[in-house]
């Protein structure tokens, strides 16, 4: 079972991106789980985002508290919340940064740690002319984690997005997802580039 927990602020569409996710592995035929964690309903409040997939049905009904994968939609929750909670050395961390892989590791000192990185913001604003990161980085997600597949993430987003915004907005959140799927960037171990 893949368990992940998303760090963001409300606004940013982590839910949507857990949700959509959730979906596009169940299409897939894999039991799933995604569920929000938030505190006052405000723009701006940090929150989490938790998804569990699975080839085999899934027991548990509680909060992510041993994640396989951290991903990290504001970069500012870097210096604020405690990321690496219930995490072990094999988890990996997804982070909406420019900053290399190398620079985030020595930063928040996290030796062996996998840390992978991408510009989410920056690719958000070029294709959708919005500060929306969770689309970049759903297909970052996708990309690092076999469990659901592009082509999966793509239809799912067409589903969700497809009844609410003009095609031409679908199609910029489209371009999103494939440069996060194509630009994430990874260090699978101390000085060793994926």
């Amino acid at each position: 079972m893949l368990e992940i927990r998303w760090h963001a602020r409300a606004g940013q569409g982590a839910i949507t991106a857990a949700k959509v996710l959730a979906e596009a592995a169940m299409e897939e035929g894999k039991y799933i789980q995604a569920m929000p964690e938030y505190g006052p309903e405000r723009s701006g409040a940090p929150i989490r985002a938790y998804n569990r997939i699975s080839t085999s049905p899934i027991r548990q009904r509680s909060q992510v508290t041993t994640p396989d994968l951290v991903v990290v939609v504001d970069p500012s929750l870097l210096e604020t919340e405690d990321l690496l909670a219930g995490t072990d050395a094999a988890a990996l961390l997804l982070i909406n940064t420019p900053e290399d892989p190398r620079v985030v590791r020595e930063r928040l000192q996290v030796p062996g740690r996998r840390i992978f990185t991408l510009d989410a913001t920056r690719i958000a604003r070029e294709e959708m002319g919005k500060n929306f990161p969770n689309t970049p980085l759903l297909g970052a997600l996708t990309r690092m984690a076999a469990e659901v597949g592009l082509e999966g993430v793509q239809q799912q987003l067409r589903r969700e997005l497809g009844k609410k915004v003009t095609p031409a907005v679908l199609e910029s959140n489209l371009r999103a997802l494939e440069r996060g799927y194509r630009e994430v960037r990874g260090e699978e171990s101390e000085g060793e580039q994926s």
